[in-house]
């Protein structure tokens, strides 16, 4: 082993491990790669480059556009609408149609783009016939991703082993040359999920069904009723005359006003401004234990303040109001995305907009220009607000000014945590007394030491003394929330889930687009409530709902989220290319006008590949180039259809290929691979190169593996004197057989939320499959492409 070989190797090691850890992004990782090839001098820096200009990667992203340009027109929608025609409501039908509908729009679009298309179609289906998600999505894209197979456009492992054919000096492979051996996959596959597949996919659990059979079908799959209670509150609460956000039943409890009963009728959906009236009754969504921790608040106990410590926190605080200038970049943030608090390391108590004073859910407030923001904290830190730029008209106010210009006539107020409160061990921001009370937390009075402006991770202790600024109306909100009773858990005294649906108001689940930007950001981040006007109800990860604090949960691609709320904000929102709604009537419209044209585009890009006229990279770019100018699609759709994330860990993985090849690094484990089972026949090295190839799908993105393992089957099929083409053909099929793990495509962790799934209905279902693919391949790719 050369020094070369080993440094090579070296990298290829390192970016594994980064690949399995998942502690950088793969596209980062790949730009590693490239950047640390180039440092070595493995490969040159035109090489280190040349992934960029390279045409497999020139056709990736412009079949990324083609295929966008399909799926705006309305394609898959035309398509859908004919499964339902052709399939009726057998299940065996059922899933034939679809898994042959998803393989037909794979072949020429991207395999991802055709689950997301479809996914609405096949979800509304479900419905109408009474049957589990779970039972024909891992179908569809089982469909998509056997499809892929069947055509050189079809995925971009075909592509890349194609142009390392070219690469090699060889004939790379042509648009169809896939077909024979993917079709017969194809057909396997189809057989497979029909005759055993169907009956390993899981069902909702039968108790569950048997104990909602007349509830809500999303109601049911996201376990709502063990979240939905009934609460109310004496005729003499504080809350009574509040609105709904005065109340503070959602940022305090972290409760789901979901429907108002009031004089015998029934208010889906109230609006945050719905005032509170004696005798309404709520029906809730989130967890009863909140309300409990809520009750032992109960145990604070207030507490006189000594004189002289009131003087000295007068001394040290004080309160400034500052302007958002038009310009300030602050503007369309909310107030927690702006982060003043970790900034400037003050409060913002109020804000002053229009002649209308703001105290209430201050965090989730999209601050707006002219705005006039509060601040409490520290005198010395108030001064560096007035040196930034995001505020001007900065001035100081002294506590008769606070209480005439803004109606707060706030006081110092002590409280001390007893030895058996529920706070006594939480830091101030779980504590959420600021966020949930708007109860600013001046000092921590600990041991006979005063600690002024505590942060948020400051821990409380029993017997600390809290001293806050605030309302004493502030207080009458905690006193009414501590006397909200829990009225009714049992399910059978809730009212059926059905009833909280009308004709406006509904329920909806909804999942990250493919194309999102989105991943990552919490729904406060979002502003999602105010932004939408819809409710999250719930969030379904990895086959289990999450109900606790979705609002701050990170959205991952794959989450099912379940909204509520009126039905035209739901269709508004199906409008938004972050989010797929995941019912037909909640879509954008589509150019339909345009379907033909976009058809057009494709046969004029494929006829000159087909006879030996164009390259495929040129015609991609021709028909991606038309996909525009003919306004199947805008030139912002297409940036957004883009995967781009894969097409730099292509290009940026493109050069470790380069390098293997070069520092003999691929010539190095070839001869380790023939080794091992080169002398046991070319049939066994094909299984060899396939499994290897299907299980290192698992950790590595199929594109980035397809690079490196394609110098490894070139070199093996020279040293055992074959044809390179059943080799090349092999790792193709394996690199996309990524049945077995919903990490394996991302198509798989798309419909991972809405089906329900759980990690190991994958393997039951995929294992068996990729074993079949991996016969088939075996058996047939020699009779294709002899040896």
């Amino acid at each position: 082993m050369t020094p070369s070989i080993a440094l090579t190797l070296v990298i290829l090691f390192l970016a594994t491990i980064l690949f399995i850890t998942e502690r950088l992004r793969m596209d980062v990782i790949a730009l590693l790669v490239l950047g640390s090839l180039a440092l070595t001098g493995l490969v040159t820096p035109a090489e280190a480059l040349s992934g960029f200009s390279s045409p497999a990667v020139v056709t990736v992203w412009a079949m990324f556009i083609i295929s966008g340009g399909l799926s705006q027109t309305g394609i898959a929608n035309l398509v859908g609408r004919q499964i339902m025609r052709l399939a009726g409501a057998n299940e065996v039908r059922l899933l034939v149609v679809i898994m042959l509908t998803a393989a037909l729009l794979s072949a020429v679009m991207n395999n991802v783009g055709v689950a997301a298309m479809l996914l609405p179609v096949v979800m509304d289906i479900t419905r109408r016939i009474n049957r589990p998600p779970s039972k024909l999505l891992m179908p569809l894209t089982l469909g998509a991703l056997l499809g892929g197979l069947t055509t050189l456009i079809g995925t971009p492992p075909n592509i890349l082993v194609s142009d390392a054919l070219y690469e090699y000096g060889l004939t790379p492979f042509g648009l169809f040359d896939f077909t024979p051996t993917g079709v017969l996959i194809l057909g396997v596959g189809i057989l497979y999920v029909v005759f055993v597949g169907r009956r390993l996919l899981p069902a909702r659990n039968p108790a569950q069904e048997s104990a909602q059979a007349n509830q809500n079908d999303l109601g049911g799959v996201y376990e709502l009723l063990d979240r939905t209670f009934v609460i109310r509150f004496p005729a003499n609460s504080p809350l009574v005359g509040m609105t709904l956000a005065d109340s503070r039943l959602g940022s305090a409890l972290r409760l789901n006003v979901v429907a108002i009963l009031r004089h015998g009728r029934t208010h889906l959906a109230p609006r945050p401004d719905t005032v509170l009236q004696t005798g309404d009754r709520l029906i809730v969504q989130g967890r009863a234990d909140h309300l409990a921790e809520l009750h032992g608040r109960q145990q604070l106990t207030l507490q006189t303040i000594d004189p002289a410590l009131q003087e000295a926190i007068a001394q040290e605080i004080g309160q400034a109001e500052a302007r958002l200038p038009p310009r300030s970049s602050l503007i369309g943030q909310t107030l927690f995305q702006s982060d003043l608090r970790a900034r400037f390391g003050v409060n913002v108590k109020a804000i002053w907009r229009q002649g209308v004073l703001h105290r209430a859910n201050l965090q989730d407030t999209v601050l707006q220009a002219d705005d006039v923001l509060l601040f409490q904290g520290p005198r010395t830190r108030l001064d560096a607000i007035q040196d930034a730029t995001y505020f001007d008209n900065f001035r100081l106010l002294s506590d008769t000014q606070l209480a005439e210009t803004y109606q707060l006539p706030e006081q110092l107020i002590a409280l001390q945590i007893p030895a058996d409160s529920t706070l006594a061990g939480q830091t101030l921001a779980e504590s959420r007394l600021g966020d949930a009370f708007s109860l600013t937390v001046l000092g921590i009075v600990r041991e006979g030491e005063t600690h002024l402006t505590p942060e948020p991770e400051e821990t409380l202790l029993a017997n600390d003394l809290l001293l806050i600024r605030g309302k004493p109306d502030d207080l009458l909100t905690l006193r009414g929330l501590q006397e909200v009773e829990i009225e009714s858990e049992s399910n059978h005294l809730l009212p059926d889930l059905s009833a909280l649906e009308s004709e406006q108001i509904g329920l909806a689940e909804m999942v990250l687009s493919p194309y999102t930007t989105l991943r990552g950001q919490s729904l406060r981040q979002l502003n999602f409530r105010e932004k939408y006007g819809l409710t999250v109800l719930a969030i379904w990860r990895e086959g289990h709902p999450l109900d606790a604090n979705l609002r701050d949960v990170p959205l991952q691609f794959g989450d099912g989220i379940l909204l509520y709320g009126p039905r035209e904000k739901l269709r508004l929102l199906g409008s938004e290319p972050d989010f797929l709604v995941l019912t037909q009537s909640a879509q954008a419209p589509l150019r339909q006008e345009k379907a033909p044209v976009a058809l057009l585009i494709m046969v004029v890009m494929l006829t000159p590949v087909l006879l030996g006229w164009l390259p495929i990279a040129i015609a991609a770019v021709i028909g991606a180039t038309l996909m525009v100018l003919s306004r199947c699609l805008t030139m912002e759709e297409a940036y957004r259809f883009i995967e781009w994330p894969a097409v730099f860990l292509i290009a940026g993985m493109l050069p470790l290929g380069i390098a293997m090849e070069q520092t003999g690094a691929a010539s190095f484990l070839a001869n380790g691979f023939i080794t091992v089972i080169g002398g046991l026949g070319p049939r066994v090295v094909i299984a060899g190169l396939f499994v290897l190839t299907s299980l290192a799908t698992q950790i590595i993105p199929t594109a980035a593996l397809v690079v490196l393992m394609a110098p490894i089957a070139f070199n093996t099929a020279s040293d055992l004197n074959l044809s390179p083409y059943p080799l090349m053909m092999t790792v193709a099929i394996a690199a996309s057989a990524s049945f077995a793990s919903p990490v394996s495509h991302p198509a798989n962790v798309m419909i991972m939320g809405p089906g329900g799934y759980r990690f190991s209905d994958y393997l039951k279902v995929g294992i068996p499959l990729t074993l079949l693919v991996l016969v088939v391949a075996v058996l047939f790719v020699p009779v294709f492409w002899p040896f």
